[in-house]
């Protein structure tokens, strides 16, 4: 493993939440959520030698799932609410979202999320956990059901806060204090939609939120992070068809599908180039060089009583117009 697996971001739980729920603790104990502190939440691009990647804390999806757990709980203390926040990503494979370029849905995104109910429902630890508080699969298994979970973008949601609050601090785009502050003047009010969405109390803090959150947009679909997941897919879809891998092994750890490349030869020659990209290369006529598209996250929340932060913040405005018309249509190489 690289030196920026050897810390993590679960320091960011106790921002949300000062002390973990026991029924967050065993649900979160249990193997099919345990399994997901093998699979990270940088989409194999941490493996790289880009310097974009250097120094990152390991954010696995493990750490994410109970942070949004933690968030949700925070502003429902509901508990169905917050354990289908917790299972939201039960579903992932190993490198995530690079699964999506795969299986050509990297411009939506979603097809990691299939399975979710069937994994939940062959967990008889977390049947078992549920049964326990009172709840059915059905309670639990679609966090899309619940609006400070999950909810459309560019809405303000546990799922998408929890990323970008963690990202924010492991990119180095804020530092850990502004996180803090901005985190702190979040409430739950109705939208104009009349639904119910995290949102900001200050328009300040929002504004600056928002600005940062934006340059965090901007890393997912940097040259290096585009270039690197769709290089790992093809690495993995290469060596699928060889046999060296099966798909059912994308469900396991990170480490395990590591371990598996490194078995063969020529799988081990493949993963060691992925190791070694260092430099993006832009518009050249190398034979490889290709165009990459890719999902462009993005939020654009409420402020209580005054609308979304682009019809309180023309700065904002402007900059969330600028990453929307960035084009992604320049051919990319790395080496």
């Amino acid at each position: 493993m690289m030196a920026q697996h050897e810390q993590n971001t679960e320091f960011m739980w106790k921002l949300y939440y000062p002390s973990t729920p026991s029924f967050i603790n065993d649900l979160a104990g249990t193997p099919a959520m345990q399994r997901l502190k093998g699979v990270g939440m940088n989409c194999g691009c941490e493996y790289t030698s880009f310097p974009l990647f250097d120094g990152l804390r390991n954010y696995s999806r493990y750490s994410h799932s109970v942070g949004c757990a933690l968030i949700v709980w925070r502003f429902t203390h509901d508990v169905k609410q917050t354990i289908a926040a917790l299972l939201h990503d039960i579903a992932t494979p190993t490198f995530a979202h690079v699964i999506d370029f795969l299986n050509n849905d990297h411009l939506k995104q979603e097809s990691t999320e299939h399975g979710t109910t069937e994994i939940i429902a062959s967990s008889a630890e977390i049947m078992e956990k549920l049964k326990e508080l009172g709840l059915t699969l059905d309670d639990v298994a679609d966090y899309h059901r619940y609006p400070i979970a999950d909810n459309d973008s560019p809405k303000l949601s546990a799922d998408r806060l929890e990323y970008t609050l963690t990202n924010m601090v492991n990119y180095c785009v804020a530092p850990y204090e502004d996180v803090q502050r901005w985190f702190e003047d979040l409430t739950v009010s109705a939208n104009d939609e009349g639904e119910e969405e995290l949102m900001f109390n200050n328009p300040e803090a929002a504004e600056q939120f928002s600005l940062a959150a934006l340059r965090t947009s901007a890393i997912y679909i940097a040259d290096e992070d585009r270039f690197a997941m769709q290089t790992l897919a093809e690495l993995l879809k290469k060596h699928i068809k060889r046999g060296i891998l099966d798909t059912s092994d994308l469900y396991q750890t990170e480490e395990r599908v590591i371990a598996l490349l490194g078995s063969d030869a020529v799988a081990a020659a493949d993963w060691n180039r992925f190791r070694q990209l260092h430099r993006i290369c832009r518009g050249c006529q190398h034979p490889e060089a290709k165009i990459i598209v890719a999902k462009k996250r993005h939020i654009n929340p409420c402020v209580a009583g005054k609308g979304r932060v682009t019809e309180c913040s023309a700065p904002f405005a402007e900059a969330l117009q600028r990453f929307l018309d960035t084009p992604l249509d320049i051919p990319v190489w790395g080496e």
